[in-house]
């Protein structure tokens, strides 16, 4: 059975979609059908349902974990749009105390066709957001986005547009770029005033 909360390093996950428009060469989902302790993060035919959600975090004991519960799995959260902001909203309700977190491509605006920053902080405290590269071609060549040269300037533009909702908002870039890249994509986040990461790859 697939799993839509799982646990890693602490910390409480949301599994809410497989779908995701980028094919990163560097993705996780490369290297086995779960992560920490999830058996499968991968879903057969089709998303959960908000109900399907819903009773996985009804199921769930937070008390055991992190206040921190973050929406990241086996795809885009983004992709779930509806789903996400519902059950953001569902948590927030029943867990009054937690920190919510996206981890995110950044692409939510293209993926849904509308701006989507406002409505996404509303429930989402921490926004982590994929960089990657420092400029469209490079992200192109490394993401692999449907969204061709478009895609990095609306990932920029998002986090901008978070920042500016008054989320806490964090660029990240994977480690398998050059030291000229990570420093390029460093310099993006210090001139947008977003915080900046670099998170070492686990292939």
């Amino acid at each position: 059975m697939t799993d839509i909360v799982y646990t890693f390093e602490g910390h409480a996950y949301l599994n809410i979609t497989n779908a995701c428009p980028c094919r990163c060469e560097f993705c996780i989902r490369k290297n086995g059908d779960g992560v920490g302790d999830a058996d499968t993060l991968w879903f057969s035919g089709h998303s959960p349902s908000l109900d399907e959600i819903k009773a996985a975090i009804d199921a769930f004991d937070f008390s055991a974990v992190s206040d921190e519960i973050i929406f990241c799995g086996y795809g885009e959260p983004t992709c779930a749009y509806d789903n996400l902001i519902a059950s953001a909203k569902y948590l927030r309700a029943k867990l009054p105390g937690c920190k919510l977190r996206i981890n995110t491509n950044g692409l939510s605006d293209l993926i849904n066709k509308k701006p989507t920053a406002k409505e996404i902080c509303e429930d989402i405290d921490i926004i982590s957001v994929s960089l990657n590269a420092p400029t469209p071609e490079k992200y192109d060549a490394l993401c692999h986005s449907t969204f061709g040269l478009d895609a990095l300037p609306a990932v920029i533009k998002f986090a901008k547009e978070c920042k500016a909702y008054g989320a806490k908002v964090k660029f990240t870039v994977v480690d398998v770029i050059s030291d000229e890249d990570i420093e390029a994509c460093r310099k993006i986040a210090e001139d947008a005033g977003i915080g900046y990461r670099v998170r070492v790859y686990e292939g």
